[in-house]
């Protein structure tokens, strides 16, 4: 399969799950992709968890009175912004000590190298998303270019699937959501007596998951992932991207009689949404390789 060298409507994707090409140069994409970067004010989503990302590329930090969790580093240009939020919540980068990652893309994982070095945090990630990690993008069976690829960040424990990170009393659950990369991790854990579940990623780019598939197995991962997904208990709802959760429209609602970001229903929306993408594409590259069935035979 020729895989195209960058995927230049990626985050339009990610975002919406439009599986419509886009006619935008590499240059323009950057540009846009840098868009969901934009400077927020960060804000407390509930008892000891916070938001501390950008505009879009989200990132968590979640304390504890032995240290902290971050979960995501952003772009490498994040890693600056993560360090101001949490500064103005009264943290200290310093005392973060777990670092964790929801999937090894540049969006999520190209701040991480400078955190950990700032933090000297030790980075927990899945054992299939390490060598994504270590190598800094290179080994993706995506091939997003020279602009897909991050500073290399060393990963000092790799998890398997229920595998469990404890620090300060909280206790934070890998559950392996494979097919956006081969080792995506949704995040489980109890905030205030509450179920959160921070998703990994659904979204199907490109890929191919008919025929040649992009990488061996990688439509049974999207299946099992989709079924873990829908298995999870969840009141709280995080993912990577902030236009998945609806962010900015929950800070609006921030100080009411209820938590916005008590969420069940938005989440089952997101599995839903994701899953028909899904569905759709299968069908869609099953009528291609029919239509291709023909020609190959000689007919």
């Amino acid at each position: 399969m020729k895989r195209t060298p960058f995927l230049f409507f990626f985050f339009s994707l990610c975002a919406l799950f439009l599986l419509s090409p886009s006619s935008a140069s590499h240059a323009q994409a950057t540009e846009e992709w840098r868009g969901w970067n934009q400077p927020v004010e960060p804000i407390r989503i509930a008892e000891n968890l916070y938001y501390v990302g950008a505009s879009d590329v989200a990132s968590y930090l979640i304390t504890t009175p032995d240290g902290h969790f971050l979960i995501d580093g952003g772009f490498v240009e994040t890693a600056p912004q993560i360090e101001a939020n949490v500064a103005k919540l009264g943290f200290k980068l310093s005392d973060v000590k777990i670092l964790l990652n929801s999937h090894a893309h540049f969006d999520h994982a190209g701040g991480l190298a400078a955190l950990k070095a700032k933090t000297g945090a030790k980075v927990h990630a899945s054992a299939a998303d390490a060598p994504l990690l270590e190598d800094g993008g290179r080994s993706d069976f995506v091939d997003f270019g020279e602009v897909g690829l991050f500073p290399p960040v060393q990963v000092d424990r790799r998890l398997t699937d229920g595998d469990t990170v404890t620090l300060g009393g909280t206790t934070l659950t890998a559950r392996l959501t494979p097919g956006h990369t081969k080792g995506a991790t949704t995040w489980t854990w109890k905030s205030g007596g509450l179920d959160v579940v921070l998703v990994s990623s659904a979204s199907i780019l490109d890929y191919r998951v008919v025929g040649e598939e992009s990488y061996p197995g990688i439509r049974a991962d999207f299946e099992k992932s989709f079924a873990t997904f829908r298995a999870l208990p969840c009141a709280i709802f995080l993912a990577p991207h902030a236009g998945f959760i609806g962010l900015e429209a929950k800070r609006a609602r921030l100080g009411g009689e209820s938590n916005p970001f008590v969420d069940p229903i938005g989440y089952r929306a997101w599995v839903d949404r994701a899953e028909i993408a899904f569905r759709e594409a299968v069908e869609r590259q099953r009528a291609e390789l029919a239509a291709k069935a023909p020609a190959a035979s000689g007919n």
